[in-house]
């Protein structure tokens, strides 16, 4: 097998990285102003949820072809076509905005899009992770990219809440575009590596061979499988809730936009605040162990956060909630860059994206209609539960949203706390051999 780059330094990475933070706070302010207008036109948690269902589902369907296309062409142009077909897709909104054609299927098809390309651009940006940065890093740059969502939920919200009412939706959306230029600029700056072809892998006919190799190679690794079972099992849960998160709010506070976007800072700054410690400390040394523990910490802040009525409980617990994420989610990367070879990242990644995100897209079609059709009626008045939960959440359709969102988190604590007895997990970095140590 041919001998894999070594990079020795972090700068190209980190010039990547904060072309990519600040494109994502302009995302997440246009994210945030269409959760704010679709909630004041339907009042339907399905009409957000299916927002979030649609721009999963085509990147599903092109998601095994994703890994062949990443580890056979240039990574650094894939990731700008994702960016390039974003602010196309937010110039089409603008210009529906503008001629007054705006209305909530737009969002369903333009999502659909963008998350198609987001799949080929986010692929490409994770398997060139390995090629760019020293080993010792792994974790240092999945926790900066925690910090880069969770900044980025920190700032939007607070400006989106702001600027929506002194520029609009036109202000946002071109605030977007500018930002998603700096991203482009920022990869023409940088050089990033390419694996080098395997031998086996030259022909276009092999591409079909490829296809199921991703899953393959995961399936012959029983422990990376069982850490991609117990992510499977702790995301459903997750973005069930997560999904329902903006609708719980905004039911129980009368669509008090301010409390939300508060709780959206409050996720941010926690978000950062994990993300700087665990990028300054470096982890634990058993990653699984950082993977687990967040696991719980996340179960239990989201309990808490579905059991409060005001800001007074929500603020802490989302703070406690988010913070715990990146030792999970930067934990979870070092093991799947250390373990797999560059050349092979592709395939591999995308066979483990797709699983999960056909977890979150059942998780998204699956939330809106359960909360509207099933836990709202058994928590009004009258309803089949009052007696049971009608104490402990009260009332209305924020208490039957609640009850489920509560329902998701135990499901999140009790996934760490069994993954903890599962041999085949628990010793995933002795079962598995790091790639480099790999005798070829």
């Amino acid at each position: 097998m041919p001998q894999q780059p070594r990079p020795t330094s972090m700068r190209n990475f980190i010039i990547v990285w904060l072309g990519q933070l600040v494109s994502t706070v302009g995302s997440s302010m246009t994210n945030f102003a269409i959760e704010i207008w679709a909630w004041e036109i339907t009042g339907k948690a399905t009409t957000l949820t299916l927002v979030g269902f649609f721009s999963l589902l085509p990147s599903i369907i092109i998601t095994p072809i994703s890994g062949v296309i990443v580890d056979r062409f240039n990574r650094k142009l894939l990731m700008m076509v994702g960016d390039t077909v974003a602010v196309l897709t937010t110039i089409m909104i603008l210009l529906l905005y503008l001629t007054n054609n705006l209305q909530i299927w737009h969002f369903y098809l333009t999502g659909a899009i963008v998350g198609t390309f987001n799949q080929f651009q986010s692929l490409a940006y994770s398997s060139s992770v390995s090629l760019m940065i020293p080993k010792q890093h792994y974790t240092r740059a999945s926790s900066l990219e925690f910090m880069s969502g969770y900044g980025s939920s920190m700032i939007a919200p607070a400006l989106a809440g702001y600027l929506y009412t002194v520029i609009g939706f036109l202000g946002i959306w071109l605030i977007d575009i500018f930002t998603f230029a700096i991203a482009i600029g920022s990869l023409w700056l940088v050089s990033i590596p390419q694996p080098p072809p395997t031998t086996e892998n030259e022909t276009i006919v092999d591409i079909w061979q490829d296809l199921g190799f991703g899953w393959r190679y995961i399936n012959t690794h029983k422990s990376l499988l069982a850490l991609l079972v117990v992510n499977l099992l702790f995301w459903l849960p997750h973005d069930i809730g997560d999904s329902l998160y903006a609708p719980m709010i905004l039911s129980r506070t009368d669509n008090n936009t301010l409390v939300l976007g508060s709780l959206a800072s409050a996720a941010g700054f926690g978000g950062v605040t994990g993300a700087i410690i665990v990028s300054t400390w470096g982890g634990f040394r058993r990653k699984i162990k950082g993977v687990l523990l967040g696991m719980i910490g996340a179960g239990l802040s989201k309990i808490v956060f579905g059991l409060g009525k005001t800001p007074w409980v929500w603020i802490p617990a989302q703070f406690c909630s988010s913070f715990t994420f990146p030792l999970n989610g930067s934990s979870d990367s070092a093991i799947w860059l250390a373990k797999v070879p560059p050349n092979m990242q592709g395939r591999v990644f995308a066979a483990r994206s797709l699983i999960l995100q056909l977890a979150s897209a059942v998780g998204y079609l699956i939330a809106g209609p359960l909360a509207d059709c099933v836990f709202t009626p058994a928590l009004q008045s009258g309803g089949v539960l009052v007696s049971i939960f009608g104490g402990l959440f009260g009332i209305g359709t924020g208490a039957g949203i609640a009850l489920l969102y509560v329902m998701c988190a135990v499901c999140m604590l009790l996934v760490g706390l069994v993954g903890f007895s599962v041999r085949i997990l628990r010793d995933v970095e002795k079962i598995v051999p790091d790639h480099d140590r790999v005798t070829l």
